[in-house]
């Protein structure tokens, strides 16, 4: 039986891709770095999705979607970066339209190393290709001297201190990489702040018109995706600006809500909780405490 088109393809080894891609064999099993203008297939070959068991990291030669704000670019000419994590959904279109360097890392290379627990707290390897770190020159510079040690270090013999080596490297790149991602969100600060702006209205909305009482709390995926975003990239992005976390907005703008109706009503602390979208009042109690200070009851009679 023949299978669905839509079907993605998945990939369980870097030889496999190597091999669908028309490329040599890695020369290192769990970790290669592919030079794109060298894969030898044509796009219609290739399966339209697929997935990949490994970390993929691409550095992308004239990167499309600069923002554009008035006379001016927020970001640079230089290329950009895309960083996907094991199981992530990938279209073939996303890499056919470019020329550059795409690292591969499958996550037994970095298993035995803190890397790999720690590569998961880079919340970039979530964020979606529009959410691309572009590149000034300096930090292109940067991040092609990371690649070419790795190449180098691939294309040595193998000793002891050959996977301690690239492991380094690795975490080079990724930690410079969470360096010019604060960057960009500076570089993109109107950008930001107009997400931030959106971010207020979609709340009060939510809160104001009773979805909360219908759908129950907001959640960061649902705002995130309001706002068509990713949500690491949200939290990222108001972590910068804002020193908190989308949920942390989240929570604040819940308890501004909460204290507006406990002052201008008479309903019970239990009314207040469903209304904003708590199952338990319980819950709602202890968020209130916990970032006041005060019990929701406690609040009303300071207030009166």
């Amino acid at each position: 039986m023949k299978k669905e088109e839509n079907t993605p393809k998945t990939f369980n080894s870097i030889s496999d891709l190597h091999r669908v891609l028309g490329l040599p064999k890695p020369l290192h099993p769990l970790v290669s770095l592919v030079d794109n203008t060298q894969i030898a297939v044509d796009v219609d070959q290739l399966p339209t999705s697929f997935l990949l068991n490994f970390y993929k990291v691409s550095y992308k030669k004239g990167l499309r979607g600069k923002i554009r704000y008035g006379q001016g670019y927020y970001d640079f000419d230089e290329g950009g970066m895309v960083f996907t994590a094991p199981n992530q959904l990938l279209a073939t279109t996303d890499d056919a339209e470019y020329k550059g360097q795409t690292l591969l890392i499958h996550p037994d290379f970095i298993r035995n190393y803190p890397l790999g627990k720690n590569i998961k707290n880079f919340g970039f390897f979530s964020y979606a290709a529009n959410e691309a770190l572009h590149l000034s020159e300096k930090e292109k510079t940067i991040v092609m001297g990371i690649f070419k040690n790795i190449e180098d270090e691939l294309q040595s013999t193998i000793d002891d201190f050959s996977q301690d080596v690239i492991v380094s490297q690795l975490e080079l790149l990724l930690n410079y990489s969470n360096r010019f991602y604060k960057r960009q969100f500076i570089t993109r600060k109107a950008v930001s702040n107009d997400l931030l702006v959106q971010l207020e209205t979609q709340l009060d909305s939510y809160f104001n018109n009773e979805t909360a009482l219908m759908k129950g709390l907001p959640t960061v995926q649902w705002l995130a995706g309001q706002l068509a975003v990713t949500p690491h990239y949200l939290s990222d992005m108001l972590r910068s600006l804002t020193g908190q976390n989308a949920q942390q907005h989240i929570h604040n703008k819940l308890i501004e809500k909460a204290k507006e109706i406990l002052s201008i009503t008479h309903l019970s602390v239990a009314e207040v909780a469903y209304q904003l979208g708590f199952e338990h009042p319980q819950s709602f109690n202890k968020l209130f405490k916990r970032k006041t200070n005060l019990s929701p009851l406690e609040f009303r009679q300071s207030f009166n």
